[in-house]
């Protein structure tokens, strides 16, 4: 009787891909928390001192300042996971 042949095992190894990295890069907290915080004070320090020598040439862009530097930082927000 004519016998079947042998099936040969794939390799059982490890698969030896990388593996994938799930999460956001270590920097992405600390600048999104920092752009909040500058901007938040910039705004801040422009209601208390709005004469003060490099706010007071700014004027109302002050304002604009602080809301790009916090909206900076929610674009930041979105490379968390």
């Amino acid at each position: 009787m004519p016998e079947s042949r042998s099936r040969r095992k794939k390799d059982q190894s490890v698969d030896k891909r990388a593996p994938v990295k799930i999460g956001s890069p270590p920097w992405v907290a600390p600048l999104m928390v920092t752009l909040f915080v500058l901007g938040l004070l910039w705004v801040v320090a422009w209601y208390i001192a709005p004469e003060a020598p490099l706010l007071g040439d700014l004027g109302f862009w002050n304002l604009v300042g602080g809301f790009v530097l916090i909206a900076l930082g929610f674009v930041v927000s979105t490379k968390w996971r």
